[in-house]
Protein backbone atom coordinates (compact mmCIF):
# COMPACT_ATOMS: atom_id res chain seq x y z
CA UNK A 1 0.00 0.00 0.00
CA UNK A 2 1.13 3.56 -0.75
CA UNK A 3 -0.37 6.92 0.11
CA UNK A 4 -1.47 7.26 -3.52
CA UNK A 5 -3.08 3.81 -3.61
CA UNK A 6 -4.68 3.01 -0.24
CA UNK A 7 -6.33 -0.35 0.24
CA UNK A 8 -10.09 0.06 -0.14
CA UNK A 9 -12.12 -0.50 3.01
CA UNK A 10 -15.50 0.49 4.46
CA UNK A 11 -18.90 -0.62 5.73
CA UNK A 12 -21.49 -0.42 2.98
CA UNK A 13 -25.22 -1.10 2.96
CA UNK A 14 -27.94 -0.38 0.44
CA UNK A 15 -31.57 0.47 0.81
CA UNK A 16 -34.85 -1.27 1.07
CA UNK A 17 -37.50 -3.02 -1.00
CA UNK A 18 -38.88 -0.72 -3.71
CA UNK A 19 -42.08 -1.54 -5.61
CA UNK A 20 -41.59 0.63 -8.66
CA UNK A 21 -43.96 1.35 -11.53
CA UNK A 22 -47.13 3.03 -12.69
CA UNK A 23 -50.17 1.87 -10.73
CA UNK A 24 -48.18 0.41 -7.83
CA UNK A 25 -50.10 2.58 -5.37
CA UNK A 26 -52.86 -0.03 -5.61
CA UNK A 27 -50.55 -2.29 -3.55
CA UNK A 28 -50.59 -0.01 -0.50
CA UNK A 29 -52.60 -2.40 1.69
CA UNK A 30 -50.35 -5.29 0.65
CA UNK A 31 -47.31 -3.28 1.68
CA UNK A 32 -48.84 -2.64 5.10
CA UNK A 33 -49.67 -6.32 5.53
CA UNK A 34 -46.15 -7.31 4.55
CA UNK A 35 -44.76 -5.11 7.33
CA UNK A 36 -47.37 -6.20 9.87
CA UNK A 37 -49.13 -2.83 9.94
CA UNK A 38 -52.84 -3.17 10.71
CA UNK A 39 -53.78 0.44 11.43
CA UNK A 40 -51.38 3.00 9.91
CA UNK A 41 -51.15 6.72 10.48
CA UNK A 42 -51.32 8.23 6.99
CA UNK A 43 -48.91 11.18 7.12
CA UNK A 44 -49.14 13.71 4.30
CA UNK A 45 -48.99 17.48 3.90
CA UNK A 46 -51.97 19.87 3.83
CA UNK A 47 -51.55 20.54 0.11
CA UNK A 48 -52.04 16.86 -0.73
CA UNK A 49 -54.53 15.87 1.94
CA UNK A 50 -57.66 16.67 -0.10
CA UNK A 51 -56.38 15.71 -3.55
CA UNK A 52 -57.85 12.82 -5.50
CA UNK A 53 -54.60 10.82 -5.32
CA UNK A 54 -54.86 10.71 -1.52
CA UNK A 55 -58.59 10.06 -1.46
CA UNK A 56 -58.27 7.21 -3.95
CA UNK A 57 -55.28 5.69 -2.14
CA UNK A 58 -57.11 5.71 1.18
CA UNK A 59 -60.30 4.29 -0.37
CA UNK A 60 -58.41 1.49 -2.13
CA UNK A 61 -56.53 0.61 1.05
CA UNK A 62 -59.81 0.53 3.01
CA UNK A 63 -61.38 -1.72 0.38
CA UNK A 64 -58.38 -4.03 0.78
CA UNK A 65 -58.81 -4.15 4.55
CA UNK A 66 -56.49 -1.41 5.82
CA UNK A 67 -58.16 1.60 7.44
CA UNK A 68 -55.60 4.42 7.66
CA UNK A 69 -55.86 7.45 9.95
CA UNK A 70 -55.07 10.72 8.09
CA UNK A 71 -52.67 13.25 9.58
CA UNK A 72 -51.53 16.38 7.72
CA UNK A 73 -50.39 18.94 10.30
CA UNK A 74 -47.00 19.43 8.62
CA UNK A 75 -45.09 22.51 7.50
CA UNK A 76 -43.09 22.54 4.24
CA UNK A 77 -39.97 22.43 6.45
CA UNK A 78 -41.18 20.15 9.29
CA UNK A 79 -40.81 21.47 12.83
CA UNK A 80 -40.73 19.65 16.14
CA UNK A 81 -44.33 20.65 16.92
CA UNK A 82 -45.44 18.69 13.82
CA UNK A 83 -43.70 15.59 15.16
CA UNK A 84 -45.26 16.00 18.62
CA UNK A 85 -48.72 16.38 17.09
CA UNK A 86 -48.18 13.36 14.87
CA UNK A 87 -47.13 11.17 17.77
CA UNK A 88 -50.22 12.27 19.71
CA UNK A 89 -52.47 11.45 16.74
CA UNK A 90 -50.82 8.06 16.26
CA UNK A 91 -51.23 7.08 19.89
CA UNK A 92 -54.79 8.40 20.14
CA UNK A 93 -55.83 6.25 17.19
CA UNK A 94 -53.82 3.26 18.41
CA UNK A 95 -51.86 3.06 15.16
CA UNK A 96 -49.08 0.51 14.78
CA UNK A 97 -47.20 1.94 11.81
CA UNK A 98 -46.92 4.83 9.38
CA UNK A 99 -47.63 5.49 5.73
CA UNK A 100 -45.52 8.50 4.73
CA UNK A 101 -47.12 9.89 1.56
CA UNK A 102 -45.87 12.96 -0.29
CA UNK A 103 -42.74 15.00 -0.82
CA UNK A 104 -39.74 15.37 1.43
CA UNK A 105 -41.66 17.08 4.23
CA UNK A 106 -44.23 14.27 4.48
CA UNK A 107 -41.63 11.53 4.24
CA UNK A 108 -39.35 13.13 6.83
CA UNK A 109 -42.23 13.86 9.20
CA UNK A 110 -43.68 10.37 8.83
CA UNK A 111 -40.36 8.65 9.47
CA UNK A 112 -39.62 10.88 12.46
CA UNK A 113 -43.08 10.28 13.93
CA UNK A 114 -42.49 6.54 13.60
CA UNK A 115 -39.24 6.92 15.54
CA UNK A 116 -40.57 9.23 18.25
CA UNK A 117 -43.79 7.27 18.80
CA UNK A 118 -41.85 4.10 19.54
CA UNK A 119 -40.00 5.71 22.46
CA UNK A 120 -41.46 5.80 25.99
CA UNK A 121 -42.51 9.19 27.30
CA UNK A 122 -39.41 9.29 29.51
CA UNK A 123 -37.19 7.99 26.72
CA UNK A 124 -34.61 9.63 24.48
CA UNK A 125 -35.38 13.22 23.44
CA UNK A 126 -35.71 13.70 19.69
CA UNK A 127 -32.61 15.89 19.42
CA UNK A 128 -30.45 13.14 20.92
CA UNK A 129 -30.91 11.32 17.60
CA UNK A 130 -28.91 14.01 15.79
CA UNK A 131 -26.49 12.64 13.23
CA UNK A 132 -23.05 12.07 14.71
CA UNK A 133 -24.33 10.80 18.05
CA UNK A 134 -24.84 7.15 18.95
CA UNK A 135 -27.84 7.52 21.28
CA UNK A 136 -29.94 5.59 18.77
CA UNK A 137 -28.19 2.43 19.96
CA UNK A 138 -30.15 2.53 23.22
CA UNK A 139 -33.47 3.48 21.61
CA UNK A 140 -36.51 1.41 20.83
CA UNK A 141 -36.75 0.58 17.11
CA UNK A 142 -39.09 2.83 15.10
CA UNK A 143 -42.52 1.68 14.05
CA UNK A 144 -42.63 0.24 10.50
CA UNK A 145 -42.98 2.71 7.65
CA UNK A 146 -44.33 2.46 4.10
CA UNK A 147 -42.99 5.38 2.07
CA UNK A 148 -44.82 6.74 -0.99
CA UNK A 149 -42.94 9.61 -2.68
CA UNK A 150 -44.92 12.04 -4.82
CA UNK A 151 -41.95 14.21 -5.81
CA UNK A 152 -38.61 13.29 -7.37
CA UNK A 153 -36.16 15.14 -5.17
CA UNK A 154 -35.25 14.41 -1.56
CA UNK A 155 -35.10 10.63 -1.93
CA UNK A 156 -36.11 10.40 1.74
CA UNK A 157 -37.86 7.15 0.86
CA UNK A 158 -34.47 5.41 0.69
CA UNK A 159 -32.79 7.17 3.60
CA UNK A 160 -32.17 6.52 7.28
CA UNK A 161 -32.26 10.21 8.18
CA UNK A 162 -34.71 13.09 8.32
CA UNK A 163 -34.44 16.86 8.76
CA UNK A 164 -36.52 18.63 11.42
CA UNK A 165 -36.38 22.25 12.53
CA UNK A 166 -35.71 22.71 16.23
CA UNK A 167 -37.91 25.72 16.94
CA UNK A 168 -36.12 26.46 20.21
CA UNK A 169 -32.74 26.94 18.52
CA UNK A 170 -33.86 27.88 15.00
CA UNK A 171 -31.59 25.16 13.60
CA UNK A 172 -32.36 22.34 11.20
CA UNK A 173 -31.32 19.05 12.78
CA UNK A 174 -30.51 15.85 10.91
CA UNK A 175 -32.19 13.00 12.79
CA UNK A 176 -30.71 9.56 12.15
CA UNK A 177 -31.66 6.01 13.08
CA UNK A 178 -31.01 2.96 10.88
CA UNK A 179 -34.49 1.69 11.67
CA UNK A 180 -36.08 4.75 10.04
CA UNK A 181 -35.36 3.25 6.63
CA UNK A 182 -38.85 2.50 5.26
CA UNK A 183 -39.61 -1.18 5.09
CA UNK A 184 -41.24 -0.85 1.68
CA UNK A 185 -41.22 2.01 -0.82
CA UNK A 186 -44.04 2.35 -3.34
CA UNK A 187 -42.58 4.45 -6.16
CA UNK A 188 -45.44 5.14 -8.56
CA UNK A 189 -44.52 7.78 -11.15
CA UNK A 190 -48.19 8.44 -11.87
CA UNK A 191 -48.37 10.17 -8.48
CA UNK A 192 -45.88 12.79 -9.70
CA UNK A 193 -47.78 13.75 -12.86
CA UNK A 194 -49.60 16.68 -11.26
CA UNK A 195 -46.47 18.30 -9.84
CA UNK A 196 -46.14 21.94 -11.04
CA UNK A 197 -43.19 22.77 -13.29
CA UNK A 198 -41.37 24.96 -10.74
CA UNK A 199 -41.61 22.27 -8.04
CA UNK A 200 -40.50 19.61 -10.55
CA UNK A 201 -37.47 21.77 -11.31
CA UNK A 202 -36.59 22.52 -7.68
CA UNK A 203 -36.96 18.93 -6.49
CA UNK A 204 -34.98 17.74 -9.51
CA UNK A 205 -32.13 20.08 -8.60
CA UNK A 206 -32.24 18.62 -5.10
CA UNK A 207 -31.76 15.13 -6.56
CA UNK A 208 -28.85 16.47 -8.63
CA UNK A 209 -27.25 18.01 -5.53
CA UNK A 210 -27.49 14.67 -3.73
CA UNK A 211 -25.86 12.71 -6.53
CA UNK A 212 -23.25 15.41 -7.11
CA UNK A 213 -22.17 15.84 -3.50
CA UNK A 214 -22.14 12.09 -2.90
CA UNK A 215 -19.89 11.55 -5.92
CA UNK A 216 -17.54 14.32 -4.83
CA UNK A 217 -17.35 13.19 -1.19
CA UNK A 218 -13.80 12.15 -0.27
CA UNK A 219 -15.02 9.07 1.58
CA UNK A 220 -14.64 5.70 -0.14
CA UNK A 221 -17.71 3.89 -1.45
CA UNK A 222 -17.39 2.84 -5.09
CA UNK A 223 -20.91 1.41 -5.17
CA UNK A 224 -22.33 4.79 -4.17
CA UNK A 225 -20.12 6.43 -6.80
CA UNK A 226 -21.70 4.27 -9.48
CA UNK A 227 -25.22 4.97 -8.25
CA UNK A 228 -24.54 8.72 -8.08
CA UNK A 229 -23.06 8.82 -11.56
CA UNK A 230 -25.97 6.99 -13.13
CA UNK A 231 -28.38 9.16 -11.15
CA UNK A 232 -26.81 12.25 -12.72
CA UNK A 233 -27.19 10.71 -16.16
CA UNK A 234 -30.90 10.12 -15.58
CA UNK A 235 -31.28 13.73 -14.40
CA UNK A 236 -29.34 15.03 -17.40
CA UNK A 237 -31.66 13.17 -19.80
CA UNK A 238 -34.99 13.59 -18.03
CA UNK A 239 -35.26 16.67 -15.79
CA UNK A 240 -35.81 19.24 -18.53
CA UNK A 241 -38.28 16.86 -20.18
CA UNK A 242 -40.28 16.47 -16.97
CA UNK A 243 -40.33 20.24 -16.39
CA UNK A 244 -41.35 20.99 -20.00
CA UNK A 245 -44.06 18.30 -20.11
CA UNK A 246 -45.38 17.20 -16.75
CA UNK A 247 -47.36 14.38 -18.39
CA UNK A 248 -44.22 12.67 -19.73
CA UNK A 249 -44.51 9.47 -17.69
CA UNK A 250 -41.16 8.13 -18.87
CA UNK A 251 -39.31 11.25 -17.72
CA UNK A 252 -41.24 11.25 -14.45
CA UNK A 253 -40.32 7.61 -13.80
CA UNK A 254 -36.63 8.19 -14.51
CA UNK A 255 -36.56 11.22 -12.22
CA UNK A 256 -38.26 9.22 -9.46
CA UNK A 257 -35.54 6.60 -9.81
CA UNK A 258 -32.81 9.28 -9.83
CA UNK A 259 -34.14 10.78 -6.60
CA UNK A 260 -34.01 7.42 -4.81
CA UNK A 261 -30.52 6.89 -6.22
CA UNK A 262 -29.38 10.24 -4.86
CA UNK A 263 -30.46 9.36 -1.34
CA UNK A 264 -28.87 5.93 -1.65
CA UNK A 265 -25.61 7.47 -2.82
CA UNK A 266 -25.34 10.09 -0.12
CA UNK A 267 -24.70 7.44 2.48
CA UNK A 268 -21.19 8.41 1.33
CA UNK A 269 -21.75 11.98 2.52
CA UNK A 270 -22.96 15.34 1.23
CA UNK A 271 -21.06 18.61 1.57
CA UNK A 272 -21.12 22.40 1.62
CA UNK A 273 -24.15 22.73 -0.66
CA UNK A 274 -26.31 21.15 2.02
CA UNK A 275 -24.36 22.71 4.89
CA UNK A 276 -25.26 26.16 3.49
CA UNK A 277 -28.80 25.24 2.49
CA UNK A 278 -29.86 23.93 5.91
CA UNK A 279 -29.35 27.17 7.90
CA UNK A 280 -30.81 29.25 5.06
CA UNK A 281 -33.92 27.08 5.05
CA UNK A 282 -34.16 27.22 8.84
CA UNK A 283 -34.06 31.03 8.90
CA UNK A 284 -35.99 31.87 5.71
CA UNK A 285 -38.18 28.77 5.17
CA UNK A 286 -36.95 28.51 1.58
CA UNK A 287 -37.51 25.46 -0.60
CA UNK A 288 -34.62 23.10 0.05
CA UNK A 289 -34.06 22.04 -3.56
CA UNK A 290 -34.21 25.62 -4.80
CA UNK A 291 -31.71 26.72 -2.16
CA UNK A 292 -29.36 23.91 -3.15
CA UNK A 293 -29.59 25.07 -6.76
CA UNK A 294 -28.71 28.66 -5.87
CA UNK A 295 -25.57 27.82 -3.87
CA UNK A 296 -24.41 24.91 -6.04
CA UNK A 297 -22.15 26.80 -8.50
CA UNK A 298 -20.38 28.73 -5.74
CA UNK A 299 -19.62 25.55 -3.81
CA UNK A 300 -18.36 23.88 -6.98
CA UNK A 301 -15.93 26.73 -7.57
CA UNK A 302 -14.73 26.62 -3.94
CA UNK A 303 -14.17 22.86 -4.15
CA UNK A 304 -12.63 22.99 -7.60
CA UNK A 305 -9.05 22.08 -6.59
CA UNK A 306 -10.28 18.84 -5.02
CA UNK A 307 -12.98 17.79 -7.51
CA UNK A 308 -11.77 19.00 -10.91
CA UNK A 309 -10.69 15.54 -12.08
CA UNK A 310 -13.85 13.91 -10.74
CA UNK A 311 -16.15 16.35 -12.50
CA UNK A 312 -14.18 15.98 -15.72
CA UNK A 313 -15.09 12.28 -15.61
CA UNK A 314 -18.72 13.14 -14.86
CA UNK A 315 -18.84 15.64 -17.72
CA UNK A 316 -17.50 13.05 -20.14
CA UNK A 317 -20.03 10.44 -18.97
CA UNK A 318 -22.91 12.89 -19.25
CA UNK A 319 -21.87 14.05 -22.71
CA UNK A 320 -21.03 17.57 -21.54
CA UNK A 321 -17.67 17.68 -23.28
CA UNK A 322 -18.45 20.78 -25.30
CA UNK A 323 -17.35 24.39 -24.93
CA UNK A 324 -14.75 24.68 -22.18
CA UNK A 325 -14.77 20.94 -21.41
CA UNK A 326 -14.21 19.08 -18.16
CA UNK A 327 -15.08 20.79 -14.90
CA UNK A 328 -16.15 23.96 -16.71
CA UNK A 329 -18.65 22.02 -18.79
CA UNK A 330 -20.32 20.66 -15.67
CA UNK A 331 -20.41 24.11 -14.06
CA UNK A 332 -21.86 25.61 -17.24
CA UNK A 333 -24.55 22.91 -17.29
CA UNK A 334 -25.54 23.66 -13.67
CA UNK A 335 -25.80 27.37 -14.48
CA UNK A 336 -27.76 26.61 -17.66
CA UNK A 337 -30.30 24.53 -15.70
CA UNK A 338 -30.84 27.34 -13.20
CA UNK A 339 -31.36 29.86 -15.98
CA UNK A 340 -33.68 27.55 -17.91
CA UNK A 341 -35.81 27.02 -14.81
CA UNK A 342 -35.80 30.77 -13.99
CA UNK A 343 -34.17 30.21 -10.60
CA UNK A 344 -32.33 32.94 -8.69
CA UNK A 345 -28.62 33.34 -9.38
CA UNK A 346 -27.78 34.84 -5.99
CA UNK A 347 -28.70 34.54 -2.34
CA UNK A 348 -29.69 38.20 -2.46
CA UNK A 349 -32.45 37.29 -4.93
CA UNK A 350 -33.49 34.51 -2.56
CA UNK A 351 -33.96 37.08 0.22
CA UNK A 352 -30.91 36.24 2.34
CA UNK A 353 -29.67 39.28 4.29
CA UNK A 354 -26.02 40.18 4.84
CA UNK A 355 -26.55 40.89 8.52
CA UNK A 356 -27.00 37.15 9.15
CA UNK A 357 -23.86 35.96 7.35
CA UNK A 358 -21.95 35.31 10.58
CA UNK A 359 -24.75 33.23 12.10
CA UNK A 360 -25.39 31.36 8.85
CA UNK A 361 -21.68 30.61 8.44
CA UNK A 362 -21.38 29.32 11.99
CA UNK A 363 -24.37 27.02 11.53
CA UNK A 364 -23.05 25.80 8.17
CA UNK A 365 -19.66 24.96 9.65
CA UNK A 366 -21.37 23.01 12.45
CA UNK A 367 -23.76 21.16 10.12
CA UNK A 368 -22.95 17.42 9.95
CA UNK A 369 -23.04 17.49 6.15
CA UNK A 370 -19.99 19.78 6.10
CA UNK A 371 -17.81 16.89 7.28
CA UNK A 372 -17.93 15.24 3.85
CA UNK A 373 -17.08 18.36 1.84
CA UNK A 374 -14.05 17.65 -0.38
CA UNK A 375 -12.22 20.62 1.17
CA UNK A 376 -12.39 21.27 4.91
CA UNK A 377 -14.19 24.57 5.51
CA UNK A 378 -14.36 26.55 8.73
CA UNK A 379 -16.67 29.40 9.70
CA UNK A 380 -14.51 31.97 7.91
CA UNK A 381 -14.55 29.90 4.72
CA UNK A 382 -18.31 29.56 4.86
CA UNK A 383 -18.73 33.28 5.41
CA UNK A 384 -16.72 33.88 2.25
CA UNK A 385 -18.98 31.44 0.43
CA UNK A 386 -22.10 33.23 1.65
CA UNK A 387 -20.61 36.53 0.50
CA UNK A 388 -19.78 35.14 -2.96
CA UNK A 389 -23.21 33.53 -3.37
CA UNK A 390 -24.93 36.73 -2.22
CA UNK A 391 -22.99 38.89 -4.68
CA UNK A 392 -23.11 36.40 -7.55
CA UNK A 393 -19.33 36.17 -7.63
CA UNK A 394 -17.99 33.06 -9.38
CA UNK A 395 -14.31 32.33 -9.85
Amino acid sequence: MTDDHPVLRGTWSFPTTIWFGAGKISMLARACATLGINRPLFVTDPGLANLDMVTLALEQAATDGVSAVPFSDIKPNPVSANITAGVAALRAADCDGVIAFGGGSSLDAGKTIALAAAQPDDGIPLWDFEEGRDDWRRAEPPLPVVAVPTTAGTGSETGRSTVVLNEATGRKVIITHPGMMPGIVIADPELTLGLPAHITAATGMDALAHCLEAYCSPFANPMCDGVALEGMRLIRENLTRAVADGSDLGARANMLAAAAMGSTAFQKGLGAIHAMSHPIGARYDTHHGLTNAVVMPYVLERNRPAIEDKLARVAAYLGLETGSGGFNSFLEWALELRARFEMPHTLAELGVEEEYFDALAADAAADPTAIANPIALDTTDFRELFEAAHAGRLG
